[in-house]
């Protein structure tokens, strides 16, 4: 068996949209696999800068029976929901929105940030919430004390979870880690055994595992179960996800997540026929429920 076999469980290419001004990359759900722990939505965006006066614009669209997660790396997002939470996301802020039986938000470029040309570099990913927790109340948080791990040739912020003996105080309803880790030419740190399921992702720069080299943008699923070593030679933005694996199947259709099809299908009825809450501040437009959404999960 060679290395890659022993520490490599599976590698995930991501489909890319090209946007002009930078790309999209949706790693999960696809056809090799649905989940990496709870994660069932793994998307990465930029680097990428947009023209002056433009920006990016999410009009509001729901939620149900998920969290999402939007970590950057450069720029900013304004963050409104359905509870009226206002938020701008930053780098080094984790976002936690917690949509339970079911919330409304848009995602918007700031207005400075529209008069500088915005900036687009970051991560956003949705967990599945776990058995019993799918229809809790909606929430939503912003954590910005964040755990850092730095020996002067490796920095790693702990998002979610626990890992290099921190915890961050971002909530979890699963066993859940999450990390950016910034590696410097030479830079080593090790990536622990004991989640269920683990995967890096290299966002810039180049990065080995164990030796291995990683392709920027794949998802690279680890075999469980192995303490692995993560390096660089010349520098590199890796991020360090997984965490639960979930026993009980789970469904994306668009930006619905559940255990139930049935309880899709009732949200798709929902947000036709405006059973959702509004978002306020934010009233005037809406995604509509699309006839074949991109985000799927497959048999």
């Amino acid at each position: 068996m060679s290395r890659l076999e022993e520490a490599v469980e599976q590698v995930i290419t991501p489909t890319t949209h090209d946007l002009g001004a930078f790309e999209v990359r949706r790693a999960l759900p696809s056809k090799a696999r649905s989940m990496v722990g709870p994660f069932i939505f793994v998307d990465q965006f930029g680097p990428g800068s947009l023209a002056i006066g433009d920006g990016m614009d999410v009009r509001p669209h729901p939620h149900i029976n998920l969290a999402t997660v939007t970590w950057l790396f450069q720029g900013a997002i304004d963050h409104r929901d359905s509870l009226g939470t206002f938020s701008t996301i930053r780098p080094g802020q984790v976002n936690l929105m917690t949509a339970g039986r079911g919330i409304v938000h848009s995602e918007r470029s700031p207005q400075e940030e529209r008069e500088a040309g915005p900036q687009l570099y970051g991560m956003q990913t949705w967990l599945a919430l776990p058995d019993g927790r799918e229809e809790i109340d909606p929430a939503f948080e912003a954590v910005k004390d964040l755990p850092v791990v730095d020996d002067g040739s490796a920095r790693a912020t702990v998002v979610m979870g626990s890992l290099w003996g921190e915890r961050a105080a971002t909530t979890t309803y699963a066993d859940t880690i999450y990390a950016e880790i910034v590696l410097g030419p030479g830079g080593r740190i090790p990536v622990e055994a004991e989640a269920d399921e683990r995967a890096v992702m290299v966002v810039g720069g180049d990065a080995k595992i164990d030796g291995i080299a990683l392709e920027p943008y794949q998802l690279t699923v680890l075999k469980p179960g192995m303490a692995m070593t993560l390096s660089s030679a010349e520098g590199a933005r890796v991020v360090l996800l997984g965490g639960e694996a979930f026993a009980t199947r789970r469904t994306a259709w668009w930006n619905f997540v559940s255990s139930s099809k049935e309880r899709i299908e009732q949200a798709k009825d929902d947000w036709r026929n405006g059973r959702f809450p509004e978002v306020p501040g934010d009233r005037e437009e809406r995604i509509p429920l699309p006839d074949v959404p991109k985000t799927v999960t497959y048999p």
